[in-house]
């Protein structure tokens, strides 16, 4: 990889099942490289895939297939931003109907446990609009979902 920065991802023997999964999934995302293991190591054998290099929307990441050890956790999450419906639908539904849960607010998680932020852009300009009572209207409304609903949202700015 030629970034300086990336994004290291812990996987238990899974790395390149998720990077695969992601590279299908979202634009800009593409595996890179698979690397093997030169030797033994304590949760896989030599041969094994070690780590995976791949993007996400451009993003580097690392994939490395480390163990049972550390799971992932809502502090750290993607946050993808979405410009309509359409795009918000297929994105949860992809993430939520391959293993995956779903939770609020825009939130889910996929089925390696690494959380994902559905965010469409009307959602973020919304509870950033200067009238401070469709903001909190909006806000409110988004406090009620799972998935956002676009319709919804543009809904509660109008009052």
């Amino acid at each position: 990889m030629t970034s300086k920065n990336t994004i290291c991802l812990w996987f238990d023997g899974t790395a390149l099942d998720a990077a695969t999964f992601y590279a299908k999934t979202f634009p800009d995302s593409t595996v890179v490289a698979v690397h093997h293991a030169p030797g033994d190591y304590p949760s896989g054998k030599k041969g094994d895939v070690l780590t995976v290099e791949f993007t996400v929307m451009g993003i580097p990441c690392l994939g490395l297939n480390g163990g049972p050890m550390f799971q992932h956790s809502e502090a750290f999450s993607f946050q993808v931003a979405t410009d309509d419906q359409a795009e918000t639908d297929r994105l949860w539904n992809a993430i939520v109907g391959n293993g995956g849960e779903e939770s609020a607010c825009g939130w889910c998680k996929d089925k390696w446990g690494l959380s994902w932020q559905i965010t469409p852009r009307i959602l973020t300009a919304a509870i950033s609009n200067p009238d401070r009572a469709a903001a909190k209207r909006a806000f409110e409304a988004m406090m009620e979902m799972g998935k956002i609903d676009i319709a919804g949202i543009e809904a509660a700015l109008k009052g």
